[in-house]
């Protein structure tokens, strides 16, 4: 499957390092976007075309009406959003003008260590579970010492201070514990538990090592068992994680 996004605007910095991102997710931009991906990508169709974040000038039906004349079209496959909040929730731009086909894609920040999305579970969409082994904090491969060079965007996050990243050591050690029970890496339990709870639910590790990419894998075959999954949600629910997941300009471009 090949998956792109759209919705910001490349004259500003995506990422918030040097300011604000801007948004753009005007219809026409959209399909410009498209284009751009299909040419640079050397395909026919975008598996899956989904926005970045919500752009509150644009209203959503028109977002999905646009991405549903790429589907017409041929050059789009489904439809997804971004970290959006309920209010711009999958599922409404296709009760309200029926512009998506029936399965849509809903991307959320979920691993242990940040909880669970509930909205998907409502409606017939596919949740794509994105940071699931939080950028890199969950393998159990860093600690207060980690340093990151200023071009890694996980200097600019809270989440990543030597501070956080020394509180959050509990959450690292019970994946570690649970690891140890089922011969696995920390990195494969916070997979499998995502993996283990919903077939709805697909995360997508990003990695760019060939034996991270392995691990990951691997943890297809770790088995977690119902009582192992309310082992590590019951354990978790008692540890406090320190720091934001974003810096507040990037963080407020969430769930709208």
């Amino acid at each position: 499957m090949i998956a792109t996004k759209f919705g910001f605007d490349l004259k500003t910095d995506p990422r918030g390092v040097k300011g604000a991102p801007g948004l753009n997710s005007r219809p026409e931009h959209i399909k410009q976007v498209a284009e751009a991906s299909l040419k640079r990508l050397k395909v026919d169709a975008i598996d899956l075309f989904y926005q970045h974040r919500v752009d509150e000038n644009v209203p959503i039906e028109d977002v999905a009406g646009a991405v549903k004349e790429l589907i017409q079209a041929g050059k789009v496959k489904h439809f997804g959003l971004s970290e959006a909040g309920v209010k711009n929730h999958p599922s409404r731009p296709c009760r309200s003008a029926g512009h998506c086909p029936p399965e849509r894609i809903l991307a959320v920040d979920e691993n242990p260590g940040k909880g669970s999305d509930t909205d998907s579970r409502r409606t017939r969409n596919r949740l794509r579970s994105l940071q699931p082994v939080g950028q890199g904090f969950l393998t159990g491969k860093m600690d207060a010492q980690t340093t990151f060079d200023s071009s890694d965007f996980r200097s600019t996050l809270p989440r990543f201070t030597p501070e956080a990243l020394k509180a959050n050591q509990a959450l690292i050690d019970l994946l570690g514990k649970i690891g140890q029970r089922k011969k696995a890496t920390q990195a494969q339990i916070a997979l499998a538990w995502l993996l283990a709870r919903k077939p709805w639910i697909v995360p997508i590790p990003g990695t760019t090592k060939l034996n991270r990419l392995d691990e990951n894998i691997g943890a297809v075959a770790v088995e977690l068992t119902p009582d192992d999954l309310r082992d590590i949600e019951s354990a978790a629910a008692k540890i406090t994680v320190h720091g934001a997941r974003y810096p507040e300009k990037l963080e407020q471009l969430t769930g709208r």
